[in-house]
């Protein structure tokens, strides 16, 4: 007792001494920086050299100064963490004010929480030089692990992550910094998990309570707040490694504990087990993606997603068909959005059960000219071919499909036509059936067909009607494919040669072998032109 009270009284006594310091230049030079950290590290008479270091971490500062300050007071908080009373305590010491180690307690908690501010803001402000950006962030996270018996502060980090998803201004050299440096750790993967599922859902809560549009639009002045957010919140998402299930694999942790946070009882016996930390860790990757996904995503957030939800997201969520809505809906909503979902919706159908019954109807309605030009076309391609192999599919939707591909030949670009005679060559090798549209042949019992063989043809009318949407109702099995004929007379010589490989009798598959659409998805007019040219040079 008489030593805190002893220790209260040179406290003020430091702080006098401190305040003649300043009033002879104004501001503290580096040495006297250095000696406030020393007398600070000596005793608890000079505890109030704690303020003083405090008001140098700011980004505003110069960098010698900010630095030294931030070095003394890591190295004074350090070894006090474990005895630094938890907020609710402090603030019960605070109204007591009897007790003058329940003081000292108090007085410490405020200093390491203005501490932990002062950390996240130089993490996170853009004007911080990114030296002490980087000894910010290492001495936050030591912190983060050097709670009470070793458990990770969870409360801190995500003080941390908070601020950074809600930053204004570019966090990416941040982001950066932190992935290289932490997220090889599981536990803080998991913790990354955990926050971004309570930031998201809160923000969540805010549109539903002011409307739809209520990120993007606010009534503070910053209209693009929200979208902002967001973006920070999938570049967050973005950067946390996707882990591989399937491999049996030792996990680094950051703390001692591993995934029990502070003040979180973990009573699995078996907590530290593989199996079980991978549970954990899927569990808590759905609940943040989920709640990510629920989000009013601007475009560009939207199509970076669907471009990558099949490979980094799917293969790791507890329950991938959860995200059946999301893709579906993504789906139904037409255009580029629509062939983005193609492969995560594909995945769920053949992986995981799921029934979507207008899938192929919705397939054959994003065959448009458009496609052929589209940025991730050649993924969509590939799937295109994939989805069409199945020896289940109907011969009239195999028909419908040949004869809509064999019709866009007629509006795309040169590399779209040979993608779409590499497809139609597939289409027909699998599905013998449908042979038919490039060769009629009249049964001789039949004769209401050679009656009508012998009628003569009228000139220009096709059964296929190319703007029904129903591929069942399109007049397709009525058809034949006179379009690809037409590429014989193509002005691009590649074409019209190409168009010979479906002469072939492709009904014996021992004879004939499937076209590599990879081969063909790339193209454009640039590949086209160089691979004529090195035929006429070589």
């Amino acid at each position: 007792m008489a030593k805190s009270s002893s220790a209260t009284a040179s406290a003020s006594a430091s702080a006098s001494a401190t305040k003649k310091r300043r009033s002879r230049g104004g501001t503290l030079t580096l040495d006297e920086v250095k000696a406030l950290g020393r007398e600070l590290l000596s005793s608890r008479a000079h505890l109030n050299h704690a303020p003083a270091l405090l008001a140098l971490l700011s980004p505003s500062a110069p960098l010698d100064l900010a630095l030294e300050a931030l070095i003394s007071l890591q190295s004074f908080f350090v070894p006090l963490i474990p005895s630094i009373p938890s907020a609710s305590a402090a603030a019960a010491a605070g109204d007591a004010g009897s007790d003058p180690e329940l003081v000292f307690g108090a007085w410490l908690r405020q200093r390491f929480d203005e501490l932990v501010a002062a950390l996240v803001e130089l993490s996170v402000s853009p004007h911080s030089d990114d030296a002490i950006r980087d000894v910010a962030l290492d001495a936050l996270m030591d912190f983060v692990k050097l709670g009470k018996d070793g458990k990770f502060q969870s409360a801190i980090y995500h003080k941390f992550l908070h601020a950074v998803v809600h930053a204004s201004d570019s966090v990416d050299p941040l982001l950066e910094l932190l992935g290289s440096k932490y997220f090889k750790y599981t536990d803080v993967c998991y913790f990354t998990y955990t926050s971004v599922d309570k930031i998201a859902n809160n923000l969540g809560s805010k549109t539903t309570e002011s409307g739809k549009d209520a990120l993007q639009n606010g009534s503070d002045g910053s209209e693009n707040k929200g979208a902002i957010f967001i973006h920070n919140i999938y570049n967050l998402l973005a950067r946390v490694p996707v882990m591989d299930y399937q491999k049996d694999s030792t996990f680094e942790m950051w703390s001692t504990v591993g995934l029990s946070a502070k003040g979180e009882k973990d009573s699995s016996k078996d907590s530290s087990s593989t199996t079980h930390i991978k549970k954990k860790i899927k569990l808590k990757f759905t609940k943040a993606w989920l709640s990510f996904l629920k989000l009013p995503l601007p475009l560009d957030v939207y199509k970076e997603v669907l471009a990558s939800i099949h490979q980094n997201v799917i293969p790791s969520m507890s329950n991938p068909a959860i995200l059946c809505d999301f893709l579906t809906r993504s789906y139904d909503i037409g255009g580029v959005i629509s062939v983005m979902a193609l492969s995560g919706l594909f995945i769920l159908m053949t992986q995981h059960g799921l029934e979507y019954p207008k899938f192929y109807e919705k397939l054959y309605a994003l065959l448009t000219p458009a496609v052929f030009m589209a940025k991730h076309r050649s993924a969509f391609l590939q799937l295109l071919d994939t989805c069409l192999k199945s020896s289940y599919l109907p011969a009239y939707l195999a028909a419908a499909f040949a004869k809509r591909l064999s019709r866009l030949a007629l509006s795309v670009p040169p590399a779209g036509a040979l993608i779409i005679i590499a497809l139609i060559h597939n289409l027909l090798r699998r599905h013998p059936s449908v042979n038919f549209l490039v060769h009629w042949e009249v049964d001789e019992n039949d004769s209401n067909a050679k009656e009508e063989a012998s009628q003569p043809k009228k000139i220009g009318a096709d059964p296929f009607n190319n703007d029904e949407a129903d591929p069942a109702k399109s007049g397709a099995m009525r058809s034949s494919l006179w379009e690809i004929d037409t590429l014989r007379h193509h002005y691009t010589p590649a074409v019209s040669r190409f168009v010979a490989s479906l002469e072939e009798d492709l009904t014996v598959r021992a004879k004939t072998t499937e076209m590599k659409i990879t081969d063909f998805s790339s193209g454009s007019y640039a590949t086209v032109f160089r691979d004529e040219g090195l035929r006429w040079c070589c």
